[in-house]
């Protein structure tokens, strides 16, 4: 069956949920994004808020990881993957059916953020464990202390930098 990609420009509107399922123990994260559409009022002569689309997104595996450990509630997304129905009994008994994406790449909008990009180098699955296994250490920053010496708040950014996406 041939698939058709669909890409979603949207802004995660609800916390990331991820779990880990099946028998390979596989990483799967689920969020919500909402797409706005805006149109221009010829009359009024600004732009305005049209119509909304809220759908679910699914991520599987290193996306699913990566996705995890960069996003956050708020942050403007560009969605690629398939649309897929997906079919159930409601509470009541009624047969209901729901439209949600599989997610097969996931990007910052950086029309509307910028961000550090850092490529995972990782030839083989990670063992069990932490997002943050393998990641360097990154010295602690004293709480009230002013920095005088300004070679060690340049180490220690430069230190941190690599952790923090730069998604605003």
């Amino acid at each position: 069956m041939n698939e058709t990609p669909v890409t979603i420009v949207g802004t995660v509107v609800k916390d990331l949920r991820g779990r880990r399922v099946g028998d390979d123990a596989a990483m799967v994260v689920n969020f919500r994004i909402a797409a706005n559409e805006r149109r221009f009022d010829k009359e009024t002569g600004q732009w305005g808020d049209g119509d909304s689309l809220y759908i679910t997104v699914t991520c599987w595996r290193r996306l699913a990881e990566n996705v995890l450990a960069s996003l956050v509630k708020g942050d403007p997304v560009v969605v690629t993957g398939k649309l897929r129905t997906r079919e159930f009994e409601g509470k009541d008994g009624e047969s209901r059916s729901v439209t949600e994406m599989e997610a097969s790449a996931v990007g910052a909008d950086l029309t509307r953020c910028t961000t550090t990009v850092r490529r995972n180098r990782r030839t083989e699955p990670p063992a069990s464990g932490s997002l943050t296994d393998g990641l360097p250490e990154v010295p602690p920053v004293p709480a009230d202390e002013e920095f005088a010496d300004a070679d060690r708040l340049d180490e220690l950014a430069d230190a941190a930098r690599p952790l923090v996406p730069a998604m605003a």
